[in-house]
């Protein structure tokens, strides 16, 4: 089985985070598991195909944002709130309300 890498707290990047989140499929990705919490991979609903969903969530990843658990042949997909919020405290909510109010909050189908 292929081992996923995930960011120690302390490699987690400013740079890398705004990265992640300059993206309005991955802003989605992440406002949608903020509101629902822990998610298999299946569960998301975005309007791209798969292949790109799956660079969209390494993306998240690899920047630190999202952690993935390996349960069987399912993928659970989480956001790592306690390191990003100690690594950058308020940066995820204040970006995430900004995308609450936002036009961008919702995602074409």
């Amino acid at each position: 089985m292929k081992v996923l890498h995930h960011p120690d707290q302390a490699d987690i990047h400013l740079s890398s985070v705004l990265y992640a989140l300059s993206d309005p499929i991955r802003l989605h990705l992440v406002a949608e598991l903020y509101k629902a919490g822990e998610r298999a991979c299946g569960e998301l609903q975005v309007p791209v195909v798969k292949s790109t969903v799956s660079h969209h969530l390494r993306t998240l990843r690899e920047a630190g944002i999202f952690r993935v658990r390996i349960q069987g042949t399912q993928r659970f997909l989480s956001i790592r709130i306690d390191d990003l919020e100690s690594r950058f405290p308020g940066l995820l909510m204040a970006v995430l309300q900004a995308y609450a109010s936002s036009d961008e909050s919702t995602l074409s189908s």
